[in-house]
């Protein structure tokens, strides 16, 4: 089925005629990102041409989509808006609030009983604004979307980070908080600053146990964390066509973690087919009169120095599987050096569990690579030494892969299928251990594994690897296990060999499912009502963010300085705190409670400057907030890396933190801040990072005369009576700046909307 057909058609009916006019204007032959983003401009046709990482730009995105965690936050916040249904086509999908504890059928019974009261409101708000409505069971919003709606040459936004799966079937697809989501559905323009594009030409050919997530590992080596902030990275060469669309979407997917913007491939024969077999030949045959528009030009790819801020060439005969960990998946390993690795640096060797699937790695090729594994383990009589765990992507790909004899086969190697949920990739994992701290490793085909992320164990090493990789080595229970070159010993005593892995990029039989668990909104909202009941622990409906008073901010105490990474994860943990998505003041109390403080080197423990005391972070910022005393959190380089859960903007801008002061923000961060009115700012000068003492007082100097490009001035006010200043910069643009003057941007939404 496909959805929105007629959006497609009149996205497409324009492409040409932009397209063309981008060229114009531009001066020179344009890249598939270019074609993508100037088609997309709020204003309509080109009229100048934008200077990439500099510019500003208003665009209109086709389409959002919002996981059910996230999306708890972005609908009370639309519901603020006043329109009476969204502008464009909107999906929520429940996929996190479910925690993998025994197997996918009781997870799921429980999770609808835990979860009622959050399902019935998404439901419900989805019913009366118009929105697509995907039930729980149903899939991974990333892998639903790639299923359902994603188009070649479409522009989306998702209030997830990995939004950018989407890319591999040719569409802009960016992870952002639910402030932007709120825009594009009350039917406003999205702003985003021009994106820099990396250039990463693929040639040869995958084969043996090399997989398309062994490009996005090794690239992730080559360009760490933070090396594509500001950046859309597009795939191109005869190695990229010779990907599958599922493996182009875990590439895209995965890039999430290198900071970029997001990623995306070309429309090609491995999309078309893609789109024939998920029933949109519709799509396809639309694409298919436009291809000429959905890839790069032709120049673009023969000189694409002269196209690209920076190329990267990768042949994939020549790329080996990869593991990258543990505790950041951009450290990277080719396997051959993997074992060697785990010994120097006295990683634990013994594999405790391997886990399968997720939004990144849950296809059917993915499913039937690592099913031929197992199936090789019973055949060979091998046992499997590590627990061992499949998460399907969808509901589509569950039945079909169970239709097919594979999910059989996991199971008759020990494996437990999962819900067809996130699971233990976001931390909603009830690990079976008899020590929840001890030291261990773990290896998953997710697509992050900062410390506690999956289990909450701040001693669990997990790496990231393919999911044929990982069933490898959790059928040998050992990371220094190498499967290309190693052998193991059966029950039987003998050495045996694994072969390699072999697969499907889609089923021969077509893909089956019962019930795809999707529901529509209703034709007239009207009378659907939202109800949210005051009492709740779980809901709250939200209340405006104040505006700024008009003057420089003095006599800020310092909260924390935290030390090194400090992602989202950091700033608002998930696990057991996803249940308080929907509540802005109970899950306040995470704030920044897995930040390590500069000064103990120890989480969650700070000074209270009015009392001398030492507590927890959130508790201390709410006795400073109770005071009326506002506070400053300084961080590292990456600030606020990872997800896009705008949570940890909203947290400290509801309790009372008025500045957040970093040597270098992640971007999704950096705009959620903005959005909710928070003055996000950058040391000039990163030494100057050293100058904050635990007991300083802070002045913000500049606010008065706050202007795009300016630089503001921070003084510090020790407790010895000695003072320092030096400069700040910040990024905000005029209309940015008015967001931060009315408290949020969705106050000025707020006032349009009355007008209208």
């Amino acid at each position: 089925m496909a959805f929105d057909l007629n959006m497609i058609k009149k996205v497409y009916s324009k492409m040409g005629g932009r397209i063309e006019a981008a060229r114009k204007v531009v001066g020179k032959p344009l890249t598939l990102t270019e074609k993508i983003l100037y088609t997309h401009l709020w204003g309509g046709d080109v009229q100048k041409a934008y200077e990439r990482g500099v510019s500003y730009v208003d665009f209109a995105p086709d389409r959002v989509a919002m996981q059910d965690a996230t999306a708890q936050m972005a609908l009370l916040q639309f519901m603020q808006a006043g329109r009476p249904q969204v502008a464009v086509p909107s999906t929520v999908h429940c996929d996190h609030l479910i925690q993998a504890k025994v197997g996918a059928e009781e997870d799921l019974n429980t999770a609808n009983i835990t979860n009622k009261e959050v399902y019935d409101f998404l439901s419900s708000v989805s019913n009366k604004y118009g929105i697509g409505f995907w039930k729980p069971g149903a899939g991974i919003i990333h892998q639903v979307v790639l299923e359902n709606y994603a188009f070649p040459g479409g522009m989306m936004i998702g209030t997830d980070s990995h939004t950018p799966n989407a890319g591999g079937l040719g569409m802009i697809a960016i992870g952002v908080g639910g402030a932007d989501a709120c825009d594009v559905m009350a039917g406003f323009a999205w702003e985003l600053k021009f994106p820099k594009l990396i250039g990463v030409k693929l040639t040869g050919k995958l084969s043996g146990w090399t997989s398309a997530k062994d490009v996005i590992l090794k690239v992730a080596g080559i360009l760490t964390v933070k090396g594509g902030t500001g950046c859309i990275v597009e795939y191109f060469g005869e190695g990229a066509r010779s990907l599958s669309a599922t493996g182009k979407g875990t590439i895209c997917n995965m890039g999430a973690e290198i900071g970029a913007t997001t990623s995306i491939f070309g429309y090609d024969e491995k999309s078309e087919a893609y789109l024939r077999e998920t029933e949109r030949a519709e799509i396809a045959d639309l694409a298919n009169g436009i291809k000429e528009h959905l890839t790069g030009d032709t120049e673009v790819y023969a000189n694409p120095k002269a196209y690209f801020d920076q190329v990267i060439e990768i042949n994939l005969s020549e790329l080996e599987p990869h593991v990258n960990g543990p505790f950041t998946p951009d450290l990277a390993w080719p396997i051959s050096k993997f074992a060697a690795a785990v010994k120097e640096n006295n990683w634990p060797a013994k594999l405790e569990v391997g886990l399968i699937g997720s939004c990144t790695n849950s296809s059917y090729e993915d499913i039937t690579r690592a099913a031929s594994l197992a199936k090789q383990a019973i055949d060979k009589k091998l046992k499997v030494k590590s627990e061992y765990t499949v998460t399907p992507g969808s509901e589509m790909v569950r039945y079909t892969v169970e239709r097919d004899g594979y999910l059989d086969t996991f199971e008759k190697i020990g494996g437990v299928v999962l819900a067809n949920a996130c699971g233990p990739c976001i931390g909603q994992w009830a690990r079976h251990t008899d020590d929840p701290d001890r030291k261990n490793s773990i290896l998953t085909s997710f697509n992050r594994n900062f410390a506690k992320r999956n289990d909450g164990n701040p001693n669990t090493h997990a790496f990231v690897a393919s999911p044929e990789i990982t069933t490898a080595l959790a059928i040998a229970g050992d990371l220094t296990f190498n499967p290309l070159t190693d052998t193991l010993i059966n029950e039987d005593g003998q050495a045996v060999k694994l072969d390699e892995p072999q697969g499907l990029e889609m089923p021969i039989k077509g893909y089956a499912v019962e019930d795809a668990g999707y529901q529509a909104p209703a034709a007239d909202g009207s009378q659907v009502s939202v109800l949210v009941d005051p009492q709740s622990s779980r809901l709250q409906l939200l209340e405006p963010f104040p505006a700024w008073e008009g003057v420089d901010l003095k006599g800020l105490r310092l909260l924390i300085k935290a030390k090194g990474k400090c992602t989202t994860d950091h700033i608002s943990m998930a696990g057991p705190w996803l249940k308080f998505r929907g509540h802005l003041d109970n899950i306040s109390n995470n704030m920044l409670i897995g930040a390590i403080n500069y000064f103990n080197d120890k989480a969650d423990t700070v000074k209270n400057q009015l009392t001398g005391e030492y507590g927890p972070v959130p508790t201390t910022q709410r006795a400073y907030k109770a005071a009326n005393v506002g506070t400053v959190v300084v961080g590292d380089e990456n600030y606020g890396e990872g997800s896009s859960r705008e949570h940890a903007a909203m947290e400290p801008r509801h309790l009372g933190v008025r500045v957040i002061l970093v040597k270098s923000f992640a971007r999704i961060h950096e705009t959620n801040l903005k959005k909710q009115g928070m003055l996000g700012i950058t040391f000039a000068d990163p030494a100057d990072y050293n100058k904050i003492q635990e007991n300083d007082t802070f002045d913000i100097i500049g606010l008065t005369d706050f202007t795009p490009g300016s630089q503001l001035t921070v003084v510090l006010h020790h407790v010895d009576g000695s003072e320092e200043s030096f400069k700040v910069n910040h990024t905000y643009n005029k209309q940015q700046i008015e967001w931060f003057k009315a408290g949020a941007a969705l106050n000025i939404i707020r006032q349009k909307q009355a007008q209208v």
